[in-house]
């Protein structure tokens, strides 16, 4: 665990800000680079970077401020002040509500422009394990998203005064956070593969909304959460990461199978 890698006079410079900034800007050199190689004018692209990024920020702190407001409630300016723990940054995001919010901007964005919007997250796709890979690292370096008690040989042990030991002191727990950073980097190395050669517009992004899904769906059983994450689904305990991926996945397997039957349909139509 390691939260401030260095300071600036008297700013710490936190691990995850720094992980978080190294994500968004190979993220862009990647969609860069992708969209050159196709031909394709990277303006716009650059725009809807600049709408994921604002987009993914701004949701993931208001998805955590809405689900911890009690955190809050002494003083609301919390909420977005970098200032207000008297240190730079604010701590506390929630993943999927940034996700959410940028994928929402970009929709608008598209629609506005005309602009295909699937064959824009296809190249977007790939960004999205990026940014688990380096980002997860920051919250392992930050002692944040940590996982539940683990009887494995790769159990971790984190130090007094953080989180994680305040709730299971010296017992080992799971490192959920590198189990995400390691699938982050798969993740990013298939969808890269699929888009290099992608059959059909939709399928990078398809392929992505599955994938996360049903591993931000299982990830989340040996991950730890307060109990306000918690809800009742027919009797069943999950979190609402759970019901997100849930919508997620469907999202997924529905752009899937009606884009591909697009395809077909289209080459059966040339050929006939």
């Amino acid at each position: 665990m390691h939260p401030e890698l260095f300071h600036i006079g008297s700013i710490p410079i936190r691990s995850y800000g720094v992980m978080l900034a190294i994500s968004f800007f190979l993220g862009v050199l990647y969609v860069q680079k992708m969209t050159k190689r196709d031909g394709r004018d990277f303006d716009p692209f650059l725009i809807i970077a600049y709408i994921m990024i604002l987009g993914g920020i701004i949701g993931a702190r208001l998805a955590y401020v809405l689900t911890h407001l009690s955190e809050f409630s002494n003083d609301w300016t919390a909420t977005f002040n970098p200032f207000a723990s008297n240190q730079f940054g604010i701590a506390g995001l929630t993943l999927y509500g940034g996700v959410l919010l940028a994928i929402g901007g970009t929709f608008l964005f598209c629609y506005i422009k005309k602009l295909n919007v699937l064959a824009i997250f296809d190249y977007f796709a790939p960004t999205l394990g990026l940014g688990l890979f380096f980002t997860r690292i920051g919250c392992f370096l930050n002692g944040c998203c940590f996982g539940t008690q683990c009887d494995l040989p790769w159990g971790v042990h984190f130090p007094p005064g953080s989180i994680p030991y305040q709730i299971f002191g010296d017992t080992a727990i799971h490192p959920a956070q590198l189990y995400s950073s390691l699938y982050g980097l798969v993740l990013f190395v298939v969808l890269h593969l699929i888009l290099r050669k992608k059959a059909f517009v939709g399928q990078v992004v398809a392929v992505a909304f599955m994938s996360e899904a049903f591993f931000r769906f299982v990830i989340d059983y040996v991950r730890y959460y307060e109990q306000v994450m918690y809800i009742s689904v027919f009797g069943l305990q999950v979190t609402l990461n759970q019901v997100i991926s849930f919508s997620l996945f469907v999202t997924g397997i529905a752009i899937y199978v009606i884009q591909s039957r697009r395809k077909a349909a289209h080459t059966e139509l040339r050929t006939s």
